[in-house]
């Protein structure tokens, strides 16, 4: 059962990737609807999640709050190393491109390793389905809802985070497509193997920490050049919103 459901959640996904490619030609919102959904999802859906998964606290903070700083500082260190093994400072400086987009080459990997830890986390969201599924039949199909209901965000910010300054689609599109099919295949696991709860909490953690990297370095600042604020801004806030109502369904 667990696994024919998460087939709902591979097209939600799928449907959230084809929506932001559609939509191209307005990149500054697309970036800054993403902006807001990875804020959302971080402040509104992981933190939340993760902090209620394990209450463990090393040296008195609590482990899904390590786990987001090192996540963000994870990913500022692989944009810095990345940087740094290209050469000298004027080769990974911002400048600009015919496009009128500012950006270094470090960025391009920065998104690729965001949406693999959008991978990473669909993968948690279909162990919670089967998992939840194993507790009854109610608790299952309520985590399902949870799901389901923000995986089109998930498939939105994957094939988004991607393809930040990459002409070529390609490794967006075979993200989307792994992000996609990351809840069956976290489905079927539960079938096989149970992950404690004290494991997944501190991973969201990571995973939340690099998601708000990415918005606040990379998506956001890239929305707001060259480009009408105030636009940008209610997309920002769209996306917020938008979250808050698909955490208050399935709640």
């Amino acid at each position: 059962m667990a696994v024919l459901v998460s087939l709902l959640a591979f097209l939600m996904t799928l449907a959230g990737g084809l929506a932001a490619m559609r939509v191209r030609d307005h990149r500054h919102l697309v970036l800054g609807l993403a902006g807001g959904l990875m804020l959302g999802v971080v402040a509104f859906d992981l933190i939340p999640e993760s902090l209620e998964m394990t209450h463990d606290r090393p040296l008195g903070v609590p482990a899904p709050m390590i786990g987001f700083a090192c996540g963000f500082l994870l990913l500022h260190v692989v944009e810095q190393a990345v940087a740094i093994h290209r050469g000298h400072e004027g080769e990974y400086a911002p400048h600009d491109h015919p496009g009128g987009h500012a950006h270094g080459p470090a960025e391009g990997r920065a998104g690729l390793l965001a949406a693999a830890a959008l991978v990473g986390h669909s993968l948690v969201d279909g162990l919670s389905i089967g998992l939840g599924f194993q507790s009854g039949m109610e608790t299952g199909v309520f985590v399902a809802l949870a799901v389901i209901t923000h995986d089109f965000a998930d498939g939105f910010n994957t094939f988004t985070a991607a393809s930040l300054n990459r002409e070529n689609n390609r490794p967006a599109l075979l993200m989307l497509l792994a992000d996609a099919a990351a809840p069956i295949v976290g489905a079927a696991l539960t079938l096989l193997v149970s992950v404690p709860d004290a494991v997944l909490g501190p991973y969201l953690g990571v995973f939340a920490g690099v998601l708000l990297y990415l918005a606040a370095s990379e998506i956001l600042p890239e929305a707001h050049s060259g480009h009408p604020r105030v636009m940008t801004l209610c997309a920002t806030g769209i996306g917020l919103l938008a979250v808050v109502f698909s955490v208050g369904v399935a709640g």
